[in-house]
């Protein structure tokens, strides 16, 4: 009910005033039923704009930190993505990071629409990085489709480190046809296959983002940006 309320009568309106999001692909969004909305990571903003623009609720592994926030404004967050039925994601690794991904099957099961970023990220360099196997894994494990996403102009808007989005631009979501991977779902533990299916999966997302493409993880491109900053 919060969920509804929030994107139909306050943040949903808001939006669609201050930054005019344009939609391409919509006919895509199944009307139930499961699915993996696999988008690009630009912007904090990207998990805002995409609910707003889907008609159907959409559960989105989060970031972990979200959910253990400090003071008034860490409280806020907390309660909204707790409310909103959002997932928490441990992305340390390991078993911590597998059980967050647990919770995101069982949200399959139960039928939900899930939004993941396969970079792990935000994109530190607004270019598109190397997919994680774990929304692979994910996808070849449940067999439900997976449906890319390219948000566009949302690091424009609300760069990283940037608190509140900015209006004056607009932003756009392009959502692709739905992708299955029939040659793969009996190889769910085979590391080969899942590499081939999240390839596959950031292939459509660098189509319809228009972005370049780096084979590299973008955790790994944010530390070495970092330290480079931090050498000079």
């Amino acid at each position: 009910m919060f969920y509804y309320v929030a994107k139909t009568f306050a943040v949903g309106p808001l939006a669609r005033t201050l930054f005019r999001p344009w939609v391409k692909g919509l006919d895509h969004i199944p009307e139930d039923g499961p699915a993996i909305l696999a988008s690009n990571h630009l912007s904090f903003s990207d998990s805002i704009f995409l609910p707003v623009i889907v008609p159907r609720p959409v559960r989105f592994l989060a970031k972990k930190d979200y959910f253990v926030g400090s003071g008034p404004s860490g409280w806020l967050t907390r309660k909204f993505f707790d409310i909103t039925g959002q997932i928490p994601m441990d992305r340390s690794g390991g078993r911590a990071s597998q059980d967050s991904l647990n919770a995101g099957e069982r949200a399959l099961h139960e039928g939900a629409l899930l939004g993941i970023y396969p970079e792990g990220t935000r994109s530190p360099d607004g270019r598109l990085h190397r997919g994680k196997l774990g929304v692979a894994r994910m996808a070849l494990k449940t067999r439900v489709p997976v449906i890319p996403v390219a948000m566009i102009g949302t690091d424009k808007v609300q760069p990283i480190g940037r608190k509140v989005p900015t209006p004056g631009r607009r932003v756009g979501v392009i959502i692709g046809e739905p992708m299955t991977f029939d040659a793969h779902y009996d190889h769910v533990d085979d590391r080969f296959a899942q590499r081939a299916v999240a390839d596959e999966i950031m292939y459509q997302i660098m189509r319809l983002s228009g972005q370049e493409y780096v084979d590299a993880y973008a955790a790994d491109v944010k530390r070495r940006l970092e330290a480079g900053g931090a050498a000079g």
